[in-house]
């Protein structure tokens, strides 16, 4: 049976592409695991099935498939995967930079991940805990010598605030895009971010609401979910790419888990044109 194409709605502003859950790097506050919730096991699935569920979708120019995890480069055919999606369909990667950069740079054309955009393509999490500044800073830079598109994002989280601002400092002085990002979740009893719903995020008691999304969420195994909170708690799936019938529904969903809403979904933040005042849920009716 042939798949059928799937039409992303004019107000989806989000692809993610999350080819894996984990990571090489154990950040206490990785914002997978908010609220305590532990990383369900999906299957890996190969790149060529991955292949197949991403090349039924007709994106924009404007808005790519972000390839992340966890850390993506952890899937075995991360970067057959890049070489193969179709080349309308832009692309971003979101990654800490711990894979082979040499043999990226021997595999992957610089032009598959230019466009015209506010960002850079390749996005690079820097979290001093668990990684060497300067050893960053080289693979950057080597990477921006070969002309790729990137650039590192610092976690303002209250513990290392002062250690990313210095590391922003040093990279824009070598001439790389750093760039920062508020902590989201809770750290010495304190609730950090800025949210347009902040009771959602708050778990002091769970209520029922319509929910809206704006983002198309792929999980591991090609699942589609409502929200990071659905993803990352393995909660019921809406879909899958891999149905060949699946189509995108732009409605709202009931959904009792109000209250322990995941950050990433009710934040107030930039959209893909770097505005400032997106969410990524519209929420109503909560009782």
């Amino acid at each position: 049976m042939n798949s059928k194409t799937i039409y992303l709605p004019k107000k989806y502003n989000y692809i993610a592409c999350f080819l894996t859950l984990e990571c090489n790097l154990k950040c206490d506050y990785c914002i997978n695991w908010h609220g305590g919730i532990r990383k369900p096991q999906y299957k890996i699935i190969p790149g060529k099935k991955w292949l197949e569920a991403l090349n039924r979708l007709v994106s924009r120019t404007d808005l790519p498939l972000t390839i992340q995890g966890g850390e993506p480069s952890l899937h075995p055919d991360f970067i057959w995967l890049i070489k193969n999606i179709r080349q309308d369909l832009p692309i971003d990667i979101l990654t800490n930079l711990t894979f082979d950069i040499d043999e990226f740079i021997l595999q992957i054309n610089p032009l598959r991940l230019k466009r015209e955009a506010p960002y850079p393509s390749i996005r690079v999490s820097y979290h001093p805990a668990s990684m060497d500044l300067d050893a960053l800073i080289d693979k950057v830079l080597k990477l921006q010598r070969h002309g790729f598109s990137i650039g590192i994002f610092g976690l303002l989280h209250p513990e290392f605030k002062k250690q990313i601002q210095d590391a922003r400092e040093k990279s824009l002085l070598l001439g790389i895009d750093f760039r920062t990002k508020e902590f989201l979740g809770v750290f010495d009893n304190k609730l950090y971010g800025t949210y347009l719903y902040p009771e959602a995020v708050e778990g002091l008691k769970k209520k029922r609401c319509f929910c809206r999304t704006s983002e198309l969420i792929i999980g591991p195994d090609c699942s589609v979910f409502r929200c990071h909170h659905d993803l990352y708690g393995n909660f019921s799936a809406i879909g899958n790419l891999l149905d060949p019938n699946f189509k995108i529904e732009d409605i709202y969903r009931e959904c009792d888990q109000f209250g322990e809403c995941n950050p990433c979904d009710i934040k107030i933040k930039t959209n893909r044109f770097q505005v400032f005042g997106h969410t990524s849920v519209e929420i109503k009716d909560v009782r």
